[in-house]
């Protein structure tokens, strides 16, 4: 494709002399003739330093700040050259599905996306979920990724699954990847706003910084006279419809407080809830397979954010019955020989790990035992804040070690501990911890082990000392669970 006829579409000036693109890339090792190189500065690499390199290697175009050097290559200059990169890029990787909805909010945001998945497959949908656990298909493959991809890796998936013939995709937007514009570019139809507490305060300076981040979606990245799905019984809640409404988008509120999806009631049963919903003025009953009034909030804004795509009510509520728990979300792991079910879930903040708790508390009649950490060269203002969170609603907390990256290991479950009460455990070893609270639990207790979820390694170190050790909670579980039935 032509650079001058990608300049067009993105709605940007030609660039002069024209060239012919063979691709984007941010790593300059990925650089070939043809290739748009971003050269963007970031907290610990400088995309500066590599743009002679880049060129070297047959880069056709940089996009950078005004004040970079670009010799030998057109230089698109701009303050913000991160977001022109995706809006050069966003033509390039044609065709992308034609239905596209994206969900952000501190926790939740993979639950959802995955059960937009379910949901639309259940209807017949060619459908798609991108985030956390990588990209899932529709015939349920998945790959390992990041919360959200680099834009470059993001467009070309999109690409890819069209290719394939999915025409549905639910994205997660991370605060990085929205700050970032990691997501520009595709036509997003909806978006969703799940919640927000404390989290990545070591990379944005206040909460008010972080809503901010979160709210691109809903203030730039959603399409003009697009929709908004708000689960409106969060704290933030008001002021995400107030950014949507600003926008003109059509906003579509869930929950208890919920305009459009109310949630009447919901009743713990032995393998999920049972949840009374209003919806255009009549009452339903949905059994929903899922533990947990985090999980029924995730299934509601699923729900409406297939619902405001056209999607049918009766297929989308009939489909809340069948709908699969999602890898690392309260997934049951084990159970003991004692009868005590062994759960994993990836929460790793204070309000996560509370609704976690909350979660299983109904389902326990003797003792809920909890295994959990922090994670290292992340936000130290929560790590208290778990403590407290853990002492208080666990009957047995068991501090251990999560992924401590660059910091010692045993300073960081100290600042956990500074949080609790009297009474807690501390066990550095992650598959020591495990095989305690199993083997402490007895007939009626359950286990929560939380922090890493799908996760499938520990990672010890930084830099070039950085080392992934394999490790799969629900692996661990089974086999520690299973060695008590030898």
């Amino acid at each position: 494709m032509k650079l001058n006829a990608l300049c067009a579409a993105a709605g940007i000036a030609p660039a002069g002399a024209d060239a012919n693109v063979t691709g984007f890339a941010i790593d300059h090792r990925k650089v070939a003739p043809g290739t748009v190189f971003g050269a963007f500065r970031g907290a610990r690499f400088n995309g500066e330093d590599y743009i002679a390199a880049a060129v070297k290697a047959g880069a056709v175009a940089v996009v950078a700040h005004p004040d970079a050097v670009v010799e030998g290559a057109i230089h698109f200059a701009d303050a913000e050259p991160r977001r022109l990169f995706a809006r050069l890029a966003a033509p390039f990787f044609a065709p992308v599905p034609e239905t596209l909805v994206a969900v952000t909010g501190t926790n939740g945001k993979t639950s959802t996306v995955e059960l937009v998945r379910q949901i639309w497959r259940m209807a017949g949908q060619r459908a798609a979920s991108i985030g956390t656990l990588g990209v899932t298909t529709s015939d349920e493959t998945v790959s390992t990724g990041l919360t959200t991809p680099d834009i470059a890796t993001f467009l070309a998936n999109l690409s890819g699954l069209a290719r394939e013939g999915v025409t549905h995709v639910a994205y997660e937007a991370s605060s990085h990847g929205l700050s970032q514009f990691r997501s520009e570019g595709p036509r997003v139809v909806a978006g969703a706003f799940t919640n927000l507490s404390r989290d990545h305060l070591d990379y944005h300076a206040t909460m008010d910084e972080y809503f901010t981040a979160k709210m691109r979606l809903f203030d730039e990245v959603v399409i003009d006279g697009g929709s908004a799905v708000v689960w409106a019984d969060d704290a933030w809640s008001d002021k995400a419809i107030a950014h949507a409404k600003a926008r003109g988008l059509k906003v579509f509120t869930v929950g208890a407080k919920g305009a459009d999806i109310r949630l009447v009631s919901r009743t713990p049963t032995g393998l999920g809830q049972k949840l009374e919903i209003e919806y255009l003025g009549k009452a339903r009953l949905i059994d929903l397979p899922l533990i947990g009034a985090y999980q029924s909030a995730n299934a509601l804004v699923a729900a409406g954010l297939v619902l405001v795509c056209g999607g049918d009510e009766h297929l989308t509520f009939d489909a809340m019955k069948r709908l699969v728990t999602v890898r690392g979300r309260i997934e049951r792991a084990a159970i003991t020989p004692s009868g005590a079910p062994v759960y994993v879930d990836y929460a790793h903040t204070p309000d996560a790990l509370e609704a976690a708790i909350a979660a299983l508390r109904p389902h326990v009649t003797g003792k809920l035992i909890t295994v959990f950490g922090a994670g290292g060269d992340r936000d130290q203002g929560k790590r208290p804040e778990m403590g407290r969170v853990a002492s208080e609603g666990a009957d047995l907390a068991i501090v251990t070690d999560d992924n401590p990256r660059g910091e010692d290991p045993a300073a960081i479950r100290a600042m956990v501990l500074a949080g609790m009460a009297a009474g807690a455990r501390e066990v550095g070893d992650r598959r020591e911890a495990i095989r305690l609270a199993v083997a402490e639990a007895g007939a009626g207790d359950v286990v929560l082990i939380a922090g890493k979820g799908h996760e499938q390694g520990q990672i010890i170190g930084s830099g070039d000392n950085m080392r992934v050790l394999p490790f799969d909670d629900v692996t661990v579980a089974r086999e520690m669970a299973g060695s008590l039935g030898r």
